[in-house]
Parts: structure tokens; sequence; C-alpha cells
């Protein structure tokens, strides 16, 4: 019996990215297409919007269809990072399935992200809606990293390396998510409390006590942010600069608000552009670099947490010694706010300064850090169709067993975070078992013990070096 095709669900707390995947219809673009597959996902807003200039309620993909962006008020379904308001989160779906991917969920089957250490009594509830209210054939849920080793992060065509060092810096919160063959190091998971959305309510408050009030504004504030910040190597220097007169500042820009009325969005504004009369301007000054400055100084807003680089390496630290360097050189970056300019340079040179000299510090970013997560989920889906199938949960044995049945196949991060570590109980020339949170590697033994022996080298050469 042919396997279903997979909805894939890359639920976040402020986007969705979904699609359809048919097992085994391959890489080949043509035979894609003619499966009715996309390459990329649809991407919506994961909330229920209230229109105050329209009077009118849009569903998360409806929201392409508004045209006043003024004072929106959101109804997010994820509160501090957990899915709490099913209703919304009900509401979006709704339409996501009959509207946007025109599927029927009792025909397919549903692969989809959920929150790093999400709660037992949520995951519950994921359990009920996917079987009870949707009624899936079957369905798989896990943390977003652990899908990564099937995608393009680490190089399209190559195996994934057996230690990988994920940054996931999304909505809520920015996750730092070790993985060795395919496994969420669980205990070595780390949380630094800073997310675009904590970003973009600091930047609402400085423009508002410093310009224009916009706490009410939080689409517009986001575009201005994703336009017009950036992070700085030069935090000091930069400060300095926007001391100076604007004109002789180089780092102010001016952002146009937009123009409802005449359906013009926002921009930032060329140089030599002349203003429309009537336009309004934002004027970005250190606003620019102090705002994504958050992600490496969180004591800046009284948070009492190390920056995302030293974050980083404290939860290497915490790994065995002799595989350290294989996550110092495999570091990938996912996420919307890895993708503020400058954001990888200004990691590199940190972790750089504080990685042990003698490993490698490598740092592997993607074309769209967004998406990535669900490219590789898709691609699981796609390639490893029997793989896949030996780890979902159906629907039958969802009732026969109930939500028991999930926590058999899925024993996520609570079952794992105490268990010590064991390099030696990995076995990389099988594919590596699903733990819930964790699917698989498919790199040889051969090839991880050929690393090892040449990282050892590497370290004694250097030591060599120190000594004479």
């Amino acid at each position: 019996m042919p396997s279903p095709p997979v909805v894939v669900l890359d639920n976040g707390g402020s986007t969705i990215k979904a699609g359809v995947v048919v097992p085994n219809s391959g890489d080949d673009v043509d035979n894609l297409e003619s499966h009715g597959v996309t390459l990329k996902p649809r991407t919506i807003v994961n909330a229920v919007i209230r229109s105050k200039g329209d009077k009118k309620t849009y569903f998360g993909h409806e929201l392409e269809q508004c045209r006043d962006f003024s004072s929106l008020h959101y109804r997010l379904p994820f509160e501090r990072g957990f899915l709490t308001d099913w209703d919304a989160q009900k509401a979006v779906w709704d339409g996501l399935f009959s509207q946007l991917l025109k599927v029927e969920p009792a025909d397919h089957s549903l692969l989809i992200t959920e929150p790093y250490f999400n709660l037992p009594n949520i995951q519950d509830v994921y359990d009920q809606f996917v079987f009870e209210e949707y009624e899936f054939q079957s369905y798989l849920r896990c943390a977003p990293a652990a899908l990564l080793p099937f995608g393009s992060l680490f190089g399209s065509g190559l195996p994934a390396p057996e230690c990988m060092l994920i940054v996931d810096s999304g909505f809520s919160f920015t996750h730092i998510v070790p993985l060795m063959n395919g496994k969420v190091l669980w205990k070595s998971v780390r949380r630094l409390d800073v997310g675009g959305k904590l970003m973009t309510n600091h930047l609402k408050e400085l423009v508002s006590f410093r310009q224009w009030n916009m706490m009410d504004e939080t689409h517009i504030v986001n575009d201005v942010k994703e336009k017009c910040c950036y992070v700085t190597a030069h935090f000091g220097a930069d400060l300095e600069t926007c001391r100076k007169d604007p004109k002789r500042n180089e780092i102010v820009q001016e952002y146009v608000l937009p123009n409802f009325a005449d359906n013009r969005p926002g921009r930032v504004k060329a140089p030599i552009e002349v203003l429309a009369e009537g336009d309004q301007v934002l004027v970005m000054n250190n606003e620019r670099f102090a705002v994504p400055e958050l992600l490496f100084r969180p004591t800046d807003i009284g948070l009492s947490q190390s920056g995302i680089s030293r974050t980083i390496a404290e939860a290497i630290s915490t790994l065995p010694q002799d595989v350290q360097g294989l996550f110092w050189a495999n570091i990938g970056l996912v996420g919307g706010n890895v993708k503020f300019p400058g954001f990888r340079q200004r990691l590199a040179d940190e972790l750089r300064s504080l990685a042990p000299i003698q490993y490698e510090v490598h740092i592997h970013e993607s074309s769209d850090p967004i998406v990535e997560s669900w490219l590789a989920g898709a691609a699981f889906a796609r390639r490893e169709p029997s793989v896949f199938s030996q780890h979902v949960v159906t629907r039958a044995e969802y009732q026969e067993g109930g939500s028991n049945a999930c926590r058999r196949k899925f024993p996520g991060w609570m079952a794992r975070a105490g268990s010590n570590f064991n390099a030696g109980e990995q076995n990389a020339d099988s594919l590596a078992e699903v733990h819930g949170d964790a699917i698989i590697a498919t790199t040889t033994g051969r090839r991880a013990k050929a690393d090892a022996r040449m990282k050892a080298s590497t370290r004694g050469k250097a030591r060599a070096k120190q000594g004479g």
C-alpha cells in the first residue's frame, strides 16, 4: 500500500510554513510538479488579526487580502513560546488546510514541529487535535532542529555531520541545540529569552518615546526592524557616529511610513528621494543596531542572561571533551533573526575569541533560514518514507492507546534530559533511532573515526607549537 501524502507543518509562533509532500517523489523538479508538490512552502501569519481600518477579521493566510495594516490587533495562538490558544490555532489551521493547501486531512499524514521543551499536557492537546479534530491518518511531532540532519544546511548533497550545533533564533526565544548522530542532546540545549517579538516590542518603545507613538503598530514596526536594523561589529564606534550631525552620519536612515489611503507600503527613503506632500518619516539612528544588539547583550534591557555567543560556548562546554571540536566546526543558523545583516560575521568573530585555539569555528547559514526546517522535514518525508512510517503514530494506534501511544513514539526531552552522554553508545553505521525530537543520521562510523583522528592530530600539533 503506497504511503499517503504528507502535510509538512513548521508551526511557529509568528508564521506557519506549510506544504504537501508525496513520498518517493524524488528530487526531480518536473516529477515534483507533476505530483502537485511545491519546492517551497507557503508561509502565513500564525494569528487571528483584527483590522481597525476596515473592521474585518483575518485568519492566518487571509491577511494577504488586507489593505490597511494600521493598528492591527493580533490574537496569537502562542504565548511565551508555547501553544496555549487552541481556538485561535484551529481557526488558522482550518483555513490553511481547506483553502490554502486544499487537503483532506483524513487522506494525509502529518509532520509537525513543536516548541523546544514542550510541556506534556500541551503535547497531549496536539495529539487530540491531530487525531480527533482533523482525523489525520498518522503523524510525527518533533522539534525543528531535529529535522535539519535531512536538509542541506551543511551542504547540498552531502551527508550531515555526526555532530552539529543549531542556533535557532525565532519569534519567542533563541535556542542553542546540539545534535549527535541525529539526536538532540537535551541536557546541553540552552535557551536565550530574546526573540523577534521582544526586539519588535523594544523598537516600538524606543520610537514611541523618541518620535511617533507606534505602540499599536506592530505590523509596521516589525517591517521597520526587518528593513532597517543590522548587527554592528563595533558598537561603541557606531554609537559615536550616531552623535554626529545627520548630514554627516552614514548610519541614519529614514523610513517612510506607509500611506494606506493611497495603498503605498512603507519603505526606506533613498538618499536623493524627494518626499511627497503628507509623507511621514521615521528617523532610524542608533535604533538600527541597538535593537539586534539584545541578542549579544541581553543585559541592555535588564535580562540576567549571557549573550548568544557565550551561551553557545557554554552549551558546547557541557558536551564530551573529545567531540567538542566537531560542534565548534559545525554550527548552523536558522530562524528569522539570523537574517540581520552582520549577524553571522559578529557571531563568528565572538565565537573565535571564545573557542579553544586548537578548534576550527565554522558557521553554516541557509539562503532562507526561515524555511530551512520545513525544507529539511519535506526532504525527510519525501526521500525516507519507510523510515518516516516506522516512527509515526497511526490513528488506529491513537484510538487504542490515546496519548500514551504518542508518548511511547515521541518520548521527548523529559525522557532524555537526564541521560548521560556516551558517544560509544551511538552506532553511526546504521540509521539512528528517532527518540521523539531527533531523527536520524546516515553517515558512517568510519568517517566519524577519521574525523576524530584528524581533530586529535590538529590538537597535538597546536600543543606542540605552543610548547615550542
